[in-house]
């Protein structure tokens, strides 16, 4: 243990621990903007900076250790005035477009700038190349303009998602963060997770919008408009409007939807439960027939192109099944069309997602087995508050509605989707049930809950012990991906999510994201399962009457058509 004082205030921390960690202790937030605590060190914008007694420059908070008897001061003239010019510096350097940025209410920078007292421009504006953004991703705008050179892009790109497609080229007044060549993001491996979006401070990263397509949709005479939420969306958006991280608001969600405009308000849950049930049979089948094991999931789409980039000789083992958007879409469009009485040509499919990967999934050539494109946009949930917001609506006053049958029914299986370990949870409790022809008496596999970045399980299924193992983040998945291009996994069955914590830490989800948040935001989803009677996936009613009036049976030739897919062998660019 190391004594050392901050402030006049003595304390005693672990030896390795950091100025900024101690500050911490003792409650004081130094102001910070490279540093991210779920990522390595940088130490490069020095706004952190404090003054210790017995060392002539200013040091760097985050990356200076902390050492015995150490006199630290945090808000001395000389410290306020640096990290003021600092931040000087790099506004002289920074577009003004603060009011229409999209960044606007939640700019690190904007806040730092004016928490620290900046309320002049002393600089004249700097030499500033002006570059044109990256627009070729379906998914994701990187505006280099706007960059402050941070690289916590970069370091979550590399060291969280195992990815590594962006870094810094040129130097000194050139410097950029880019893909090799310049490419373009959509021509590299990127796999348009968004998690570059979730850690950048300004609005250098954002999403593409589909907003603007989705009030066009709206507002056209002949469309036949459907909006489906996701499972994570359910216990994230109410952060958009005030309330706590973790607050239910599926209900409220549901009537916000309804007020929009839109003519059905589904619910995805509805097409995890599907998912659940197809993918529990399919691994079921791949265990009794001897298949390709172990078997991956399949819901994630950024995880899908991670594996046709890095991994494209694992294609079989991954779930043939679709995502649950992609197949609500697909049911849409032709079971429910066909009940409806409606030309699926006037459909319009809307999801709201917590997810920027799903933008790119749904433009994928394979997924248009309805006859036309299963889904037709795709909102995140922060595109959702902004249309909330356009309009007046408040999700913290609001009065709950239901949402529409019978797609919009759903059970706590397909709720916990959103959370890692969740997807392996509703497809358990479906291939128990379904192997042993027993009912389940607790339906919660509590073995793959939590938010380790692996965890594993076994579980005995009518006589055989299946091992399971769930990953998030894709950095967490390599591991398991390199253990099966070995030869040498023990397991059946694993899930991966490619966001840190699965759906609920998601590239367009609230901002900002901690790992606090996320774990919060993770067991509201076990609360929304908890609260309902219906838990099991394929005791749906819904799903029952889907097979038996369209479907025939999981795994059928039909079902086979509309909700299983192909994938692709990317290249390494």
């Amino acid at each position: 243990m190391i004594n050392l004082t901050i402030d006049n205030q003595r304390l005693r921390v672990p030896e390795g621990t950091t100025i900024f960690e101690a500050a911490r202790k003792v409650g004081i937030d130094i102001p910070h903007l490279c540093y991210h605590e779920e990522l390595s060190i940088y130490g490069a914008c020095r706004i952190c900076v404090v003054e210790v007694e017995g060392m002539p420059r200013l040091e760097a908070s985050c990356s200076t250790p902390v050492e015995e008897g150490m006199r630290v001061k945090t808000n001395t003239s000389r410290v306020r005035r640096a990290r003021k010019m600092n931040i000087e510096l790099l506004l002289a350097n920074h577009p003004e477009d603060c009011i229409i940025c999209n960044r606007s209410q939640v700019c690190e920078l904007y806040k730092l700038a004016h928490d620290i007292g900046v309320r002049e421009l002393k600089f004249e504006k700097g030499r500033k190349y002006h570059y044109e953004p990256d627009l070729s991703s379906p998914a994701i705008i990187r505006d280099p303009n706007k960059c402050i050179l941070c690289s916590r892009c970069i370091r979550v790109c590399l060291e969280i998602q195992a990815v590594g497609v962006i870094d810094f080229v040129n130097r000194g007044g050139k410097t950029q963060v880019l893909t090799a060549f310049n490419k373009g993001l959509n021509n590299v491996e990127c796999t348009t997770c968004g998690q570059c979006i979730l850690t950048c401070p300004t609005g250098a990263l954002r999403g593409q919008s589909a907003v603007d397509e989705v009030w066009e949709a709206l507002s056209h005479p002949r469309k036949f408009t459907v909006v489906q939420p996701a499972p994570a969306i359910r216990g994230t958006i109410g952060e958009e409007f005030g309330m706590k991280p973790g607050s239910l608001v599926s209900k409220r969600l549901a009537a916000a939807l309804r007020r929009l405009g839109f003519d059905k308000v589904f619910d995805i849950n509805f097409g995890a439960d599907l998912t659940a049930t197809e993918e529990a049979h399919e691994l079921l089948e791949r265990i009794t027939q001897k298949g390709t094991l172990p078997m991956f999931t399949s819901c994630c789409p950024a995880w899908i192109k991670y594996l046709e980039h890095f991994y494209p000789e694992l294609i079989p083992h991954l779930s043939t099944c679709k995502s649950p958007q992609q197949m609500a879409g697909a049911v849409t469009k032709t079971y429910y069309a066909q009940k409806a009485g409606l030309n699926p040509r006037d459909i319009f499919v809307v999801s709201i997602m917590p997810c920027t990967a799903k933008k790119f999934e749904l433009k994928r050539p394979e997924m248009r087995d309805s006859g036309f494109q299963d889904e037709d946009a795709s909102l995140t949930t922060r595109e959702l508050t902004r249309m909330l917001r356009e309009v007046g609506i408040d999700l913290a006053r609001i009065d709950e509605e239901e949402f529409d049958s019978p797609l919009g029914i759903y059970s706590g299986a397909g709720a916990i989707f959103g959370v890692t370990g969740g997807l392996t949870e509703a497809a358990l409790r479906t291939a128990y049930e379904v192997a042993t022809g027993k009912r389940l008496k607790n339906v919660e596999f509590k073995e793959v809950r939590g938010f380790k970045g692996i965890r594993e399980a076994e579980i005995e299924l009518n006589g055989t012990k299946v091992k399971v193992a769930i990953a998030h983040g894709l950095a967490n998945a390599s591991l398991l991906a390199e253990e099966v291009k070995k030869g040498n996994s023990p397991y059946h069955f694993i899930e991966i999510m490619a966001c840190p914590g699965g759906c609920v830490g998601g590239g367009g989800q609230p901002l900002p994201t901690t790992r606090e948040v996320r774990e919060k935001r993770g067991l509201s989803l076990y609360r929304e399962d908890k609260r309902l009677t219906l838990r099991r996936a394929h005791k749906n009613p819904a799903v029952i009457a889907l097979y038996k009036e369209y479907l025939g049976k999981p795994l059928s030739k039909k079902a086979h058509h509309l909700l299983h897919t192909t994938y692709t062998r990317r290249s390494r660019y």
